[in-house]
């Protein structure tokens, strides 16, 4: 399958999955074709180094940094893009679950200025660099960090994902194949960290659904 085949793909699943299609989530095995990532399909020709000072590479992700505690942004560093990086984008995804044949879409942030190389930990909704702004995730269109809430069971993948770009992006509203389809081609070097996530054990449980009401009898 070529590259804007698998991207159309990924945009379908991830472009509007609002909070009640997450029902339809299942897990991915190893290998699956659907738990790429946009880095595994636009790799780039060169590498970026990327860190966070929350956690290393493969460690947990803490809870503060996850939507059970404060959703705190972890912080992220980057290696310096090459000569004709115009800006970056970064993408986040889960691809330990699947939402309609993709990784779960978490967040993403685009035409970081090519000078930025570092977004501060604890970095405020409307805190990005100037210039950039937010593209959308699982929730709906414009959404800023919004970190794991992983189910209980041996916890989920995350992938924050840095792109350099010879180029800079469209807004693309709810429609996330605006993203990937202007990134493909201009992609001059990418790199990521990988952060794992699991249920914290102390959350309360979730509130219960309201009862159905009763039917009225004729």
């Amino acid at each position: 399958m070529n590259t804007t085949l698998r991207l159309a793909l990924c945009a379908t699943a991830l472009a509007l999955a609002a909070a009640p299609a997450l029902a339809q989530v299942h897990r991915s095995n190893p290998g699956d074709a659907d738990a790429k990532t946009v880095l595994d399909m636009m790799p780039g020709k060169a590498k970026l180094t990327v860190t966070t000072p929350a956690f290393k590479a493969g460690e947990q992700i803490p809870f503060e940094n996850t939507q059970y505690r404060t959703n705190t942004f972890p912080g992220l560093s980057w290696s310096k893009g090459p000569a004709g990086t115009k800006s970056y984008a970064l993408i986040m995804q889960d691809n330990t679950l699947i939402l309609r044949g993709a990784p779960i879409l978490h967040w993403t942030l685009i035409n970081i200025p090519a000078s930025v190389t570092k977004l501060d930990a604890g970095m405020a909704p409307t805190g990005n660099p100037a210039g950039s702004s937010y593209g959308p995730n699982y929730m709906g269109a414009a959404k800023p960090y919004t970190g794991p809430r992983t189910p209980p069971g041996p916890g989920d993948d995350y992938h924050f994902e840095i792109f350099a770009l010879d180029t800079t992006l469209p807004d693309p509203g709810t429609d996330f194949s605006v993203i990937t389809k202007a990134m493909e081609g201009h992609v001059l070097a990418a790199g990521e960290v990988v952060g794992h996530g699991i249920a914290d054990p102390n959350a309360p449980p979730p509130a219960p659904r309201p009862a159905a009401a009763a039917t009225p009898k004729q």
